[in-house]
Parts: structure tokens; C-alpha cells; sequence
């Protein structure tokens, strides 16, 4: 059945039961509001400390989202992008776009305008519905997109150039637009990108949403009693497909709009969550701040915290060790998967299974997976292959682009691009990446987009960007510069200079020296990381072996 059936049942059966709650910690001081039905009149993001939306709230601000794309004309098929930050109207809109057989094309919201641009010529994108942040960056571009005739402002004081989301719908009926809808029907475009930084549209159906839903619930066996507390982007596939399990069985979820450790523990302890689901950094600053004695544990209300989950990075042993001494009483779960593979859950580590921390884990719940040689033929136990997945979450395809699908499809395997090996028991470890993609603080840095721009500056002949281990992010981007014979170059100047890239795409580090290519031209990055340290798989690898 389609994801948007659950948003129905769970309307039906739990009527009044809050569905979300949003906290922004950094307006504590304004008024909390409850919407447990919609009104025409409503707060706006950044409003208030606390908001709520009831199940049957949720299911009508969601229908009069549909109502008013196919008012507008909107077909089934046609795409809808939502560039916003995490906020109470995000999950309403996204499924207001499916309940529309429209599909939802979530936006990253650090893209650039040129980057959001390009997204949105990529998907052949009809709509986008936007929030205040991004007033500057979409008004640039207003322009250039002729092709999204649906443009709608989330929020207060709405641009000239744009229409008020929230006056529109207002008008339009709470009931449901009955747009027939089947499993294999597509449904989302989430975006992807290979070692060149380009994004790939991947397009995904009903099944798919609702394997990711079935998975998540299996391997963490969510309850309406659970409380699930999302912390990660919504555009990502894996903050999304995490509270897909709390969704299928109608319990709670809270959007906390901050990372700080405060924010995330009193969260935890005013909103009862019993789920919580961190990236290495996160993890990593809470122990720290108990460390330095800024966090007092008994200060907050933890006993309902059952489970701790991390995804979308390799997971240092040594800091679930830590967690565990801290909080013992916690279940813990490793998750991996990609954005092809509806995110999360392919392979997962398993709760009882923390003995293995530092592997990936198993196949995850429907999902089947082999590691391959070049010829695709699988590897024996203990050799380093790449990893396949395969089973009803794999992507359909990346939207226009044929070529780049077959070379990762092939015969319903998803070839992911990592190397892995597998121990004695089953269980999968990542040892490498084909791609050069850095993984820092759970986000993809493209180091070819950072060494393009390195390139601008007129003292510099050749620059290699590559990652290096870090114990908060998991991994930084470092800059391997060769300057231009008869010119001097300062890190501190060639810092100033990267002042101008947004800051989570600035290098951590600058070295100056020769870049090294091989005879066909090709920068040699592992011969860079080997002269300048071991990326964090290998640094986790050795941290595994000293146990």
C-alpha cells in the first residue's frame, strides 16, 4: 500500500494523539502552542518554543496541500520540491504533495541558488515550496526557472515574487483528495552525487517508502508508547526513513530544531523520547560536555531513553565504549545504507549485536546482500569486494540519466561503491570507498567542487583535497596545495580566501606541497593519504584489531 495510507489509518484510529511536536530551543522564551486542529490562522517557523499537530490535524493540513496542487493543475507524476528547514510544516507537505500523486523532490537547504537551481532543472521540478531562509537564494533564481510554476512562501511576510502557502491553503478543503494511488506508483526524488559533485536525481516509488517504514520497525521494534526524537535534516532519507518505523505504528515523534547537548537531553527528558537517533559528532559533544561537567545526567528525566542509533558515518568503537559507561542501560544499533537504497537499513548492526561494533552488521530486514569482484562474482569470506545490496527499497533509477543507472542496477543489485570484507560470522565491515566522497559530520563534501574553487586563487598551480581521520567529525577535508613557482602563500591567507565557501565545505587543513598525478593525469589521493594520514576507516580498523 502507498505511505500515504498510514498517514489515513493513523488519522483514524488516533485522532487527537499528538503526532508531532516541534522544539526550538533558541525562542524558549516565547508562548507554546497547541494545534490539535487546523485553523486558518496559524504560527509561522521560528514562532514559538513548542508546537503541536494531532494525527487528524496532520491528515488535513497534508489534504489541503493536495487539494490545492491539483486545484492548480498539478498531475500525477509532476514534481513538488520543498526547500525548508526541520519545522512542523515539513512532514504536512510532504505528504500533501503525495496525497496529490504528485511527487516530492526534497531540497538540500545548504545548496547555493546555482546548486538549487540545478536541482530543480534536474527533476523537471513543476513546484517549490520554500521557507524565509531561503528568501535571498530563491529570489536570485527567480528568473531562471521558468519551468516551476507553483511557487509558494512557508512562513510570515511573504516576497512579492511568490505566493503565501499559508493564505492558500487556508482555503482549501481538509478532506481527502482520493488521487488514486498504487505501490509501484512513483513517489520521491532525493538527490545524490558522485565523486565529480554533481547531483544524481534518485527516484523512488511507494514500495520503497513503505520497505524503508517495515524495516525500521523490525529492527527496532517501535511502539505507540516510543517517542521518537529527530534531530537530522529532513531532506535526508535517513532522518525521515528512521521516524517511517515510529510512523507505521502511530507513536510520537519531536522535531528539535538544534544539536547543542543541552537542547538534545532536555528534549529527551520534557518530551519522554525513548528513541533517539545521533551522527558521530552529536554523539561525541554530549560525552564530552558530561566530561568537562557541563551536563549534570541527573538534571534530566532519561530513564524512558531505550535506544541510541547512529547512521550515515563509520562508528568508532571506542565512542559507543564510552556512551555505554555513561549510559548502560541503552539499547545501540549501527545503520547503513544510501540514498539509492532509501537510506537506512539495508545493513544494520542489531541491537543485540553491539559485541560487533565497528562492523556495518547483516542484511537488514528484507534486504539481501553480497560483496563482488570486479566481474560481480562474490568474494570469498575475509576478501575485500564491493558491496551489493538488493530487495524492495532500491531505487528505481536516477531520473534522465540511463547511463549512470545501469552502471549501478544490475539485474536488481545495488552496486553501493563501498569496499567491504566480511569476518567469520556474517558481519560486514566497510574498509574503503570508490568514491572519493568525505564524510564529515554525516555530510557528503565533494572534494572536486572545493579543489575547482581552491583553483581560482592566482598562486596556486594544482590542489588535491582529500579526507582525513577526526575524532568529532569522523572525517575533515584537508587541501593538499602546490603553489605556483616564485610565489609565497600563507595558510592564513589561503583561509581568508576560503571564506567565501560555505563553512561546512572549508578545509580543516592546508599543506603545501606537491601534487602527485599519475601518467593518465589523475590526482594519486591514495598515495596522499598515506603521506599524510590514514582516512578513518583504516584509523577504526586498527582501533578494532586493539581491542
Amino acid at each position: 500500500m502507498p505511505i500515504t495510507s498510514i498517514l489515513e489509518q493513523n488519522s483514524r484510529l488516533y485522532p487527537n494523539d499528538i503526532a508531532l511536536t516541534e522544539i526550538n530551543p533558541k525562542v524558549e522564551s516565547k508562548p507554546q502552542l497547541t494545534w490539535r486542529e487546523y485553523s486558518l490562522i496559524e504560527s509561522s517557523p521560528g514562532d514559538s518554543y513548542r508546537r503541536e499537530l494531532t494525527w487528524s490535524a496532520f491528515d488535513k493540513k497534508a489534504n489541503r496541500l493536495a487539494n490545492l496542487l491539483l486545484a492548480r493543475g498539478v498531475k500525477k507524476g509532476e514534481k513538488i520540491a520543498i526547500l525548508l528547514m526541520n519545522c512542523l510544516e515539513w512532514l504536512p507537505i510532504y505528504f500533501g504533495i503525495l496525497k496529490a500523486g504528485a511527487m516530492a523532490v526534497p531540497l538540500n537547504y545548504r545548496y547555493t541558488s546555482d546548486e538549487i537551481k540545478y536541482c530543480l532543472d534536474l527533476a523537471d521540478a513543476d513546484g517549490l515550496l520554500f521557507g524565509p531562509e531561503f528568501c535571498d537564494r530563491v529570489g536570485a533564481i527567480v528568473g531562471d526557472i521558468p519551468k516551476v510554476k507553483h511557487l509558494m512562501y512557508v512562513g510570515k511576510d511573504c516576497p512579492a515574487f511568490c505566493e503565501s502557502y499559508d493564505r492558500l491553503v487556508g482555503y482549501c478543503s481538509g478532506k481527502s483528495p482520493n488521487v488514486p494511488i498504487c505501490d509501484e506508483d512513483d513517489a520521491a526524488i532525493y538527490f545524490s552525487s558522485g565523486t565529480t559533485g554533481f547531483p544524481k536525481a534518485i527516484v523512488h516509488t511507494h514500495t520503497s517508502l513503505m520497505h524503508s517504514a517495515r524495516t525500521e520497525q523490525a529492527h527496532h521494534s517501535q511502539t505507540r508508547d516510543d517517542v521518537f526524537l529527530c534531530i537530522p535534516p529532513l531532506y535526508h532519507t535517513g532522518a525521515k526513513m528512521h521516524w517511517f518505523g515510529s510512523f507505521l505504528v502511530g507513536s510520537k515523534a519531536v522535531i528539535l530544531k538544534g544539536i547543542k547537548p543541552q537542547w538534545i537531553l532536555k528534549a529527551v527528558s520534557e518530551e519522554k523520547c525513548s528513541i533517539v537517533w545521533l551522527l558521530v559528532p552529536w554523539a561525541q559533544d554530549i560525552l564530552d560536555a558530561i566530561d568537562r561537567g557541563e551536563i549534570d545526567l541527573n538534571d534530566y528525566q532519561l530513564s524512558q531513553w531505550r535506544l541510541m542509533h547512529i547512521g550515515a558515518q563509520p562508528v568508532p568503537p571506542s565512542l559507543i565504549k564510552r556512551w555505554k559507561e555513561r549510559f548502560p542501560d541503552h539499547q545501540y544499533d549501527t545503520n547503513y545504507g544510501l540514498s539509492e537504497s532509501i537510506g537506512p537499513g539495508c545493513v544494520h548492526l542489531g541491537v543485540e549485536n553491539i559485541h560487533k561494533v565497528g562492523a556495518i552488521g547483516k542484511a537488514g530486514f528484507g534486504w539481501q546482500v553480497k560483496i563482488v569482484d570486479p566481474a560481480g562474482n562474490s568474494v570469498k569470506q575475509g576478501d575485500v569486494g564491493e558491496l551489493a545490496v538488493k530487495g524492495p527499497g532500491v531505487m528505481k533509477e536516477y531520473y534522465k540519466d540511463q547511463k549512470a543507472t545501469e552502471e549501478v542496477l544490475k539485474d536488481g543489485w545495488l552496486y553501493t561503491g563501498d569496499m567491504a570484507t566480511q569476518d567469520e560470522d556474517g558481519f560486514i565491515y566497510l574498509v574503503d570507498r570508490k568514491k572519493d566522497v568525505i564524510i564529515s559530520g554525516g555530510e557528503n563534501l565533494y572534494p572536486v567542487q572545493i579543489e575547482d574553487f581552491l583553483r581560482k586563487h592566482d598562486k596556486i598551480s594544482d590542489v588535491a583535497v582529500i579526507g582525513l581521520a577526526d575524532a568529532r567529525l569522523g572525517e575533515i577535508a584537508a587541501a593538499i596545495i602546490q603553489v605556483k613557482e616564485g610565489y609565497d602563500l600563507t595558510v592564513e591567507e589561503i583561509a581568508q580566501f576560503c571564506m567565501e565557501l560555505p563553512r561546512y565545505k572549508r578545509p580543516h587543513k592546508f599543506i603545501f606541497a606537491e601534487v602527485p598525478r599519475n601518467p593518465t593525469g589523475k590526482i594519486e589521493k591514495p598515495k596522499l593519504r598515506k603521506l599524510y594520514g590514514a582516512d578513518k576507516v583504516v584509523a577504526m580498523q586498527n582501533e578494532i584489531k586493539e581491542k
